[in-house]
């Protein structure tokens, strides 16, 4: 297997390395969380519906992948900031930490979640005829919160390492696995949205075991290490630095989950069951749409924290520079095709005809302003990649807590718009918080560029 050279490769050529697997792991992680929706929405007489319930659950599942980029996202550069020191006791200290911190939290969340399932559904708006189907898929879902978590959290310290393709193949083994259980589960076996949740732990299981066979394995540069009572002990320091860092991770799939809960509540209201469908359409296609772009600036993340920390600034700022031409290239491109080809989009997800009148318009306003995601995500990654958690923390807060949230109330009630204020909530965000995030950062790199060459 090859390892990216981060102290001598060349940017492009690291941040590829690193980028193009993460893509293909991050398309099949997609396929891994969305397959689901799609078999689920082809259920015979109850797809509509069952869709719909489902979507209920996202917030919790938000939260769930909340916690684990805190302790993924958190560790990730800070060992990656050790490593380009040379500091590789350091290095290894904050992965151990970051397992034994996604372990402990995976499991307070499982048990929270089997308890409370039912009144947290029941205040996110889930009617008694949702609960249905809700209640059985979070439940069965949730137990596979552990494997979850060591799967996707741990991933970043195999691509730290330089191990890419490692890391890709980690995803994948688990979403071939889900994309071939799902049909067994749902429709072979019967068991409907039961057996999509099924389907979904036996997969998270298939990659946690793959990637701790690597991280504990002889060919992993750096091995993880159970901590010993001792170490638990004086590992407060490292667990709250990647908790601190993590939280602006944190706080983007936190705010999302907030979001999910006003949007499904508001449309409930305003629109009907009908309307909480197409926003979980609407979700799964941003998923699909946004996941190359959060696969070049995961990939670049590395490589800016590893020159950051060796000090090679005119390398930290060419890494931005490409990171950011390339996810602006390709927003562009996703753009056109929304515009284009809104109802071929959401044919993908749903196979109703019934409720295309009422998705390809809120489709088409919801991401009306899809290009301007490349400024947060870019900004956000650089923040998180110097480690300067506050401004990465805030920009999280400021464009969905302070503008998205306000606003998908305002525009309904206040202003009269209905349906139609639900979905332009995120737009607007798009462009007010996504400029000020990425305007903070180029202020930020530049005084840095300047503070180290005067």
């Amino acid at each position: 297997m090859k390892q990216v050279d981060f102290k001598n490769g060349r940017t492009l050529t690291n941040i590829l390395a690193a980028a193009v697997p993460m893509l293909v792991a991050q398309i099949l992680n997609l396929l891994y969380n969305i397959v689901d929706r799609i078999y689920i929405a082809r259920i015979p007489e109850k797809g509509t519906v069952a869709i719909g319930a489902v979507g209920l659950c996202f917030p919790i599942v938000i939260l769930i992948t909340a916690f684990t980029n805190m302790f993924g996202s958190g560790g990730a550069p800070l060992f990656s900031i050790a490593k380009g020191r040379g500091d590789s006791r350091e290095a290894c200290a904050l992965q151990n930490t970051s397992f034994f911190l996604l372990v402990v939290t995976g499991i307070v969340l499982l048990i929270f979640g089997e308890i409370f399932a039912r009144p947290v559904l029941a205040v996110f708006g889930t009617s008694e005829s949702a609960m249905v189907y809700a209640l059985p898929y979070l439940r069965i879902y949730l137990l596979g919160t552990v494997f979850t978590m060591i799967a996707t959290g741990m991933n970043p310290f195999i691509t730290a390492q330089g191990f890419s393709t490692v890391a890709m193949t980690t995803i994948i083994v688990g979403a071939a696995a889900n994309i071939i259980l799902d049909p067994v589960f749902i429709f072979l076996f019967g068991f409907g949205v039961e057996g999509a949740a099924i389907a979904t732990i036996i997969s998270q299981a298939v990659s946690a075991l793959y990637v701790l066979r690597f991280l504990f394995g002889s060919k992993c540069e750096f091995r993880l290490k159970l901590l010993t009572a001792e170490e638990i002990r004086s590992s407060g320091t490292r667990a709250a630095k990647i908790t601190g860092l993590g939280t602006a991770a944190f706080m983007t799939q936190f705010t999302n989950a907030v979001v999910q809960i006003a949007c499904n509540s508001v449309l409930s209201d305003v629109g009907g069951d009908i309307y909480v469908s197409v926003m979980t359409i609407v979700n799964s296609a941003r998923q699909m749409m946004e996941t190359p772009i959060v696969a070049i600036t995961e990939g670049a993340s590395p490589v800016i924290s590893y020159n950051y920390g060796a000090g090679r600034f005119d390398r930290v700022k060419k890494s931005i520079i490409i990171m950011v031409a390339i996810t602006f290239a390709y927003t562009i491109a996703v753009w056109t095709l929304i515009r284009l080809f809104p109802a071929e989009i959401i044919g993908i997800f749903s196979n109703d005809k019934t409720i295309l009148g009422d998705a390809v318009p809120a489709f088409s306003l919801y991401f009306s302003t899809f290009i301007f995601m490349v400024l947060q995500y870019s900004g956000q990654t650089v923040f998180k990649s110097f480690g300067k958690k506050w401004q990465a923390i805030f920009f999280s807060l400021f464009r969905k807590v302070i503008i998205v949230v306000p606003l998908t109330y305002a525009l309904p009630y206040l202003f009269s718009q209905g349906i139609n204020g639900v979905f332009a909530a995120e737009p607007i965000s798009n462009v007010v918080g996504g400029l000020a995030c990425f305007v903070t950062m180029l202020i930020t790199v530049h005084k840095m560029i300047v503070i180290k060459y005067n």
